[in-house]
């Protein structure tokens, strides 16, 4: 069982690209975020790009942060940090939300061989939290 069990850890897809963020609430696309890995091996991601609702400022900045993130630019933000991989899914780590300027505890799984990531936000337990599933995109969807 040992065997098989390091030859499925190893074939499982990496959470290291661009995924596009949705609004649990609306449904709506509201941001890309890419995902890479940070010198200390946990995976981190940065707003590449928003998707402003009618009439939002493209290139909002995080008035409701605080410290050195306060009114910086949420586009070039780091929002995710310190993924931990555990087996199949990152754990121990931190997300931001820039619309409060709060930060979470995080945890990510892969679903859907890869092409989406359940990401959930919580305070305590993970059963106190929400969950977002954001999907893969391409480098030139998340430029264009």
């Amino acid at each position: 069982m040992g065997l098989l069990s390091t030859a499925h850890a190893t074939s499982t897809p990496s959470a290291e690209g661009y995924w596009k963020t949705i609004d649990d609430v609306t449904g709506k696309p509201k941001s890309i975020v890419r995902i890479s890995r940070a010198a200390d091996n946990t995976l981190m991601g940065e707003v590449v790009r928003l998707y402003p609702a009618k009439g939002e400022d493209p290139n909002r900045l995080c008035t409701a942060c605080t410290g050195n993130l306060h009114n910086r630019p949420v586009v070039g933000m780091v929002i995710l940090s310190g993924l931990k991989p555990q087996d199949v899914s990152w754990g121990e780590g931190r997300i931001l939300d820039p619309h409060n300027g709060k930060t979470y505890k995080c945890m990510a799984r892969l679903t859907a061989h890869g092409e989406k990531l359940k990401v959930r936000g919580y305070i305590g337990l993970p059963a106190f939290g929400r969950s977002q599933t954001w999907q893969r995109v391409d480098l030139m969807s998340a430029q264009g």
